[in-house]
């Protein structure tokens, strides 16, 4: 089988070459390529059996209807979300799409308590300070997690990971999920009024859908606490962006943790020093001293590539061997 993998940097690389030294996978020959899929890029996958994308790709209607012409049977995406992929359309022309499920839930609700405590303590800004000799305090008064309460919105494999760290912390844990995880004897189940209203610290790991789609707004965070902590380390789409850059203007959040956002298709995972944003609403959140981002990094360990690099290839292999896959979509 012969697969092109779009959107690939240095890791990527090292990774799955490293993976194809493993007897079992000596029927896959990999080429690798930086642009990443888009129905401009699609047509470079004529000659090739399989293209292998990530979350920040574009494989809408027509990036699927060209790959079909291509002659690409199988689509491998190397990460949990999908909502990008066009299912629709790919089962109606028989191609086949796999994905990664669950890599490292450790690693996400790992970087998402990294974000509630950076952006509350204010490490990145203490940090630039104390590289110029300032070692002044003035702004980087935060609060304690201690005793106050988490509310998590999803309670899978992540949410519960994110849910063990904060009962670590001595927090209170209340959560919101349609299936109450039996593992979590210390969380209270409510509903999503009480969690936006008692919680000091909402992080949300749900999947994107359409009923979820912009969950926070303008009506969910006006129920929420003043000087509430908001960290989203799932999908962008979950939170109106707008709504979200007027609850920070109104003073609503102490801070916000973001690792995903509405806008980053196109420019996540790139190197944008030299140039300037031409979408509105990145810079404003990027103006707010109160509000942490980063570049969807949440699952960037080497755990959690490890787990990558071996899932993607065993769906290849499943799919030469016509193996039925949990991992298909």
């Amino acid at each position: 089988m012969k697969i092109l993998f779009f959107g690939t940097k240095s890791y990527d690389r090292e990774f799955f070459k490293e993976g194809l030294q493993d007897e079992k996978y000596k029927e896959i020959e990999i080429k690798f390529i930086e642009p990443n899929l888009t129905p401009e890029t699609a047509e470079l996958a004529h000659g090739y059996d399989a293209v292998c994308a990530f979350v920040n790709m574009d494989l809408c209607t027509r990036t699927i209807q060209i790959l079909h012409e291509a002659g690409i049977k199988l689509i491998l995406m190397r990460c949990a979300g999908f909502n990008n992929v066009d299912l629709k359309e790919a089962k109606k022309l028989g191609i086949q799409v796999m994905r990664v499920p669950s890599y490292s839930p450790e690693a996400v609700a790992e970087h998402a308590m990294a974000l509630v405590l950076t952006a509350n303590r204010h490490m990145h800004k203490a940090y630039i300070r104390g590289r110029e000799n300032d070692f002044s305090l003035a702004g980087l008064m935060g609060i304690n997690l201690y005793q106050k309460t988490a509310g998590i919105i999803g309670t899978g494999k992540i949410g519960a990971a994110f849910a063990r760290i904060c009962h670590g912390f001595g927090m209170n844990v209340i959560a919101v999920d349609a299936y109450h995880n039996p593992t979590l004897d210390f969380v209270k189940y409510v509903d999503m009024d009480t969690l936006l209203k008692e919680s000091d610290l909402i992080s949300l790991h749900c999947p994107m859908t359409e009923e979820n789609h912009h969950m926070i707004n303008e009506k969910t965070i006006a129920k929420m606490k003043d000087g509430v902590i908001l960290v989203n380390t799932s999908r962008g789409g979950l939170i109106n962006t707008e709504d979200l850059i007027q609850g920070i203007r109104n003073g609503k959040f102490f801070a916000v943790g973001l690792d995903v956002y509405e806008e980053e298709t196109g420019f996540v995972y790139e190197d944008m020093s030299d140039q300037i944003l031409n979408r509105s609403t990145m810079a404003r959140l990027l103006s707010f001293p109160n509000v942490m981002v980063t570049s969807h990094q949440g699952f960037f360990t080497r755990e959690a590539l490890d787990a990558i690099r071996r899932t993607t290839l065993d769906n290849a292999v499943d799919f030469m061997k016509g193996t039925e896959s949990p991992n298909t979509l």
